[in-house]
């Protein structure tokens, strides 16, 4: 089994407006439109059997709305790591709902400007960790390096110090270009990691130490989909100098007990 916990797409009739801002933003270019039919596509073709869609809320208001379609979207195949915003002031009753037909909760510190250590969002994690939720946020710099970083390894650190039971998913391996930090910080801690945007930006060998050097029951598939096509990052994993049982945690069953999947 292959569970990808770390793809987005969009409602069709806004993708390609999503498409255009965020190749221009990054300056990348998607491998597919960032709708659920081409993930399904990709999907098919690479024998990923669930892909976990991650959206993000800019802006407070938009948090139900984003919510509202995710609802709709899960499937089988499709799980959701729904939208929430630290300035949305209804997050009690939306994390009610997020538990109720969701899997997770994604957050973008970088894209909706706040600091993951700020003590005014306690109320908001201990809720998110009494409920049981995963959270998944963005750590370490933008692909745009034009924005601050307000989720670096040692601001996660806080946040798992003073959350131990929070299930937290520190993206990009605890911090896209920060992992000599993140070797500081997390490595080894308990703290789930995922692997979208990782595995092509470090020499292989120090990739498979970083992976080694981390609990094996933390470490989690995911790829980014539209920036980047699965096969292209399963590929890679299945090629890792790693032991065969832990390519399977990896790939599939921390997800599967994170998220509840038999």
């Amino acid at each position: 089994m292959i569970i990808d916990i770390h793809t987005h797409v969009w409602p069709e009739k806004i993708s390609s407006k999503a498409r255009e801002h965020l190749e221009g933003l990054f300056n990348v270019k998607m491998v597919g439109d960032p709708t659920l039919g081409t993930l399904q596509e990709f999907m098919h073709r690479n024998n990923v059997d669930i892909s976990v869609v991650n959206s993000v809320a800019t802006k407070p208001e938009q948090v139900p709305g984003i919510n509202d379609w995710l609802f709709k979207q899960r499937s089988e195949n499709i799980r959701i790591f729904c939208a929430m915003h630290p300035g949305y002031s209804l997050w009690r009753e939306e994390l009610k709902r997020i538990k109720e037909n969701g899997d997770g909760i994604k957050m973008q510190p970088e894209f909706q400007n706040f600091y993951v250590d700020d003590a005014a969002n306690d109320p908001l994690y201990a809720e998110i960790e009494r409920l049981g939720i995963p959270l998944l946020f963005h750590c370490g710099k933008e692909l745009s390096h034009n924005m601050l970083v307000h989720s670096s390894p040692d601001r996660i650190a806080k946040v798992i110090q003073k959350f131990p039971s929070l299930k937290l998913i520190a993206a990009h391996f605890g911090g896209f270009e920060l992992w000599d930090e993140v070797k500081i910080h997390l490595l080894g801690k308990d703290v789930y990691m995922d692997t979208a945007f990782f595995f092509h930006f470090l020499p292989k060998e120090q990739i498979r130490e970083l992976i080694l050097g981390h609990r094996p029951d933390r470490i989690l598939f995911g790829t980014d989909f539209p920036l980047i096509d699965q096969r292209k990052d399963i590929e890679f994993l299945q090629s890792l100098d790693i032991p065969s049982d832990l390519k399977r945690c990896i790939f599939s069953d921390n997800a599967r007990e994170l998220l509840g999947i038999n």
